[in-house]
This record gives structure tokens, sequence and C-alpha cells, in this order.
């Protein structure tokens, strides 16, 4: 049985060798500005979620705003990023809720949650799931927490670290004692890894930092099968 926190650790080397320590703002954002950029991250590009987030906050003085807004005039200020109903739909549902329960619009009141408590508390609203909540505690309240979207549930299964069917279920796998301090790396890079290289077809594995240690059967290295993959136990021998 192999040690997950070893290779986690091992694998985030390799990772950072490729791609270098990722970059985090100074200043952490609004856990609230955060949960609306992530509902409206899914399923586009970071150009047009960000573009939608700015139109938001260009139309509306504030949360509140919005939230009293009509759904159908929030959709047209967020259909550059796609499932503008959906969406729409999740952000008005979220504020309403959240305003009902707490009487302001504010997540402050997590800070003192643990991560179990806050994922369980901001999934209770109706449109936030577990990668919503999680990005959540990862990106605005610095929480050692990796968020797991498609990128990172396809790597993470290729590689071996876990056998999940579902992102939710990688979540899980992956963040029980998680490694300290690495989340927010192994996050962002593994994404960058999906993206780039780790495409969902034909991955460019002859570029890839982790196709020496990769478990997936279907890799091809100069349009050549590579061969079996180094077992785990031996990761810290990997130079890469």
């Amino acid at each position: 049985m192999f040690d997950k926190r070893k290779i986690i650790i091992a694998v985030n080397k390799l990772l950072i060798k490729k791609f270098g320590i990722p970059p985090r703002n100074s200043k952490l954002p609004n856990p609230l500005d955060m949960i609306i950029a992530t509902i409206l991250s899914q399923n586009t590009n970071d150009k047009n979620s960000y573009r939608a987030f700015e139109n938001l906050k260009a139309a509306y003085k504030n949360w509140d705003e919005v939230r009293t807004a009509r759904r159908d005039t929030i959709e047209n200020k967020i259909k550059v990023a796609g499932l503008g109903f959906q969406k729409s739909t999740a952000i008005k549902n979220f504020l309403q809720g959240l305003y009902s329960t707490t009487g302001k619009l504010s997540l402050d009141y997590i800070n003192d949650f643990k991560d179990e408590e806050a994922i369980q508390d901001l999934t209770s609203y109706k449109g936030i799931g577990v990668k919503t909540a999680s990005c959540v505690l990862l990106f605005a309240l610095d929480r050692n927490i990796c968020p797991v979207d498609t990128h990172v549930h396809r790597t993470l299964n290729r590689i071996g670290i876990v056998e999940t069917k579902t992102p939710d279920k990688t979540f899980t796998a992956i963040n029980e004692k998680f490694p300290a301090k690495i989340a927010h790396q192994f996050h962002t890079n593994l994404i960058r890894l999906g993206r780039e290289i780790c495409v969902p077809k034909n991955p460019r594995c002859g570029i890839c930092p982790l196709v020496k240690v990769c478990e997936f059967e279907h890799k091809i290295f100069d349009n050549k099968s590579v061969g079996n993959a180094i077992p785990f136990m031996l990761l810290d021998n990997v130079n890469g």
C-alpha cells in the first residue's frame, strides 16, 4: 500500500520543476467575491469568467443589488461566461439564501469553521457544490485544501494517485490528510498540466514532467508506448 501523502509531495516537486511555484496575490480575495467568481468560471475560460464578473461589478453597486435584481437581467450581464440561466440562478439563489440565513451578505462567519464544517455549510446553499466551496477555502481563506475540477480529477486518476469516478469522490480521497502548505501549488499546477499537457484527448505525454511515474495505460511518447511506470515507492529517486 503506497503512502498517498509522500506521492503527492513527490508529484508536487516534479510539477514545480516544470512550471515553477504559482504566484499568489498578496491580498486574499473577499470570500463572497470568490464564490461568485467561481460560479462564473464553470465550463468556460478564465478570460470570459473574468469579463462576466467585471460586468456584474460595473452594473451593480454591491451584491445586495444583485440579490434583489431580476434573474434575467443578471443573466444578460454574465452571458459572456455561458450557461447564463444556470449561473444567474445559482448566484441569485445563493445570495438570497445567505441573506435569509444570516441577515447579511458576508461569509466572515466561516472563518471560525473547520474545513469540513465550512464545506458542509457552503454546499447547503442551492447551487453551490464542493468544488466552488473548496475554491473559497483555498483562495479566499488560505486553507490547505485542494479543489478538484475536471482537470484535477482527470490527471489524478491518470497518474494513479486515486481511482475515482467523480470529481467529488476525488476531492474526498485527495484531501484526507493532505500534505501541509502545498495545496495551492499542487492544485494550480495540476490544472495547468491538465490544460496544456494532460488534455482529455491525445495527451502530450512526451513533454509531461510526470511521464516516468504516471500509470495512464494509454500514454505515448514519440508515437510509441512509454512502458511501465516507475513504482510509486521509488518516486524519491525520480529526477524528472
